[in-house]
């Protein structure tokens, strides 16, 4: 289908209830439509008509609850954060963070490419850009166990700032797979995790300790 321009957005966020029964079946049913059109057409291709077609709802049922496609693409990015996932515990620094890379790169080269899509599709939207940042910050969050863990079993110094090294060990799968777009390169999570890791283990990103007051 060719791409049509999207519809322009209305103000107002989307409702963040978490609802049950049919009303959640309708919203699972939409928000699976919206990946499946925003994978197979971009942001360009997506619009609530072709979201409520493939979900098999009423147009009117997605514009009273999500407004339009900046809502549908925050209520996805914001039901990504409901799930229970927890960065591995692969017992060392490197290994945990070689497993968190490794689960960004096959999110980032799957097909259809879904979080590529929403990645770009954050650029276009407002809604979907803040959206994006509270995901981005849950993840953060989430992922500062690692750093803590290995605080405890002494391979990184105190105080070290957690999100600094993350960014560190994952913005290269971000650089090489979204920006340059290079081949496939399985070493490509171990590697950089290696590097942040060394990095770290020496300091590179320990902050002063907090002053003692007098």
């Amino acid at each position: 289908m060719p791409p049509t321009d999207p519809e322009p957005e209305v103000a107002g966020p989307p409702t963040r209830r978490r609802p049950g029964g049919r009303t959640a079946r309708i919203r699972r049913q939409v928000l699976d439509a919206v990946l499946a059109e925003l994978g197979e057409h971009g942001y360009d291709g997506l619009t609530t008509d072709t979201v409520a077609a493939r979900a098999g709802v009423h147009r009117t049922t997605v514009y009273r609850r999500w407004g339009d496609v900046g809502g549908l693409l925050a209520d996805v990015l914001d039901a990504a954060s409901d799930d229970d996932w927890q960065p591995p515990d692969a017992g060392s620094l490197e290994a945990d963070l070689t497993a968190l890379n490794q689960e960004i790169q096959t999110a980032l080269t799957a097909q259809p490419p879904i979080v590529t899509a929403l990645i770009a599709a954050s650029f276009r939207s407002e809604k979907a850009a803040h959206a994006q940042q509270r995901l981005w910050e849950d993840r953060y969050a989430r992922c500062e166990i690692v750093v803590d863990r290995a605080v405890r079993r002494g391979e990184l110094p105190p105080h070290t700032d957690a999100r600094r090294l993350l960014i560190a060990a994952t913005a290269p799968l971000y650089h090489h797979l979204v920006l340059l777009r290079t081949p496939l390169d399985p070493q490509l999570p171990c590697q950089a995790a290696r590097t942040a890791a060394l990095a770290a283990g020496a300091g590179a990103f320990a902050e002063p300790p907090p002053a003692s007051g007098t």
